[in-house]
């Protein structure tokens, strides 16, 4: 007969195998919301000072034609709004690892077009955006293919 002693010892040692998956777990659920705020509130509301607030201390930019830090945001979505106030974001995919962020999305600059698919790359430091990467592919509007690019 198996002693209830026992039982509980073994149901505190699977609480304490699973307790750093299940903060990992949260840790990465929290990162992907601070990415999609920053998404939202930055690429298609084009409030760069909602999205400003979810950055670090530091904001590195790996896109060549962007510059770093906040104002560098700045400087893009004042572009946004100017030249194309109309523009949407629409995220298809999110995945998260260690600190990172990734996003799959399809973005709109001016409504009828096909737009471009996006890879975006978020690090995030203490739940704050640090730094990002992008790769963008403008939508042709035929392919070799039917399977298409979401």
């Amino acid at each position: 007969m198996i002693s209830k002693r026992f039982v509980a010892l073994c149901a505190l040692v699977l609480i304490a195998a699973h307790t750093p998956v299940l903060a990992q777990d949260a840790k990465l659920e929290a990162n992907k919301k601070v990415v999609l705020d920053f998404y939202e509130k930055g690429l298609n509301q084009k409030d760069a000072e909602a999205a400003i607030a979810l950055m670090g201390s530091r904001y590195v930019q790996h896109n060549p034609v962007a510059a770093d830090g906040p104002e560098g945001f700045r400087k893009f979505i004042a572009f946004l709004k100017e030249k194309f106030p109309q523009s949407k974001s629409e995220i298809k995919r999110v995945f998260a690892e260690s600190d990172y962020v990734i996003l799959h999305v399809h973005a709109v600059r001016e409504p009828g077009t096909r737009g471009s698919a996006i890879i975006d790359i978020f690090k995030l430091e203490n739940g704050k955006i640090v730094e990002h990467w992008d790769v963008i592919q403008p939508i042709p509007e035929t392919a070799a293919n039917t399977n298409g690019m979401f």
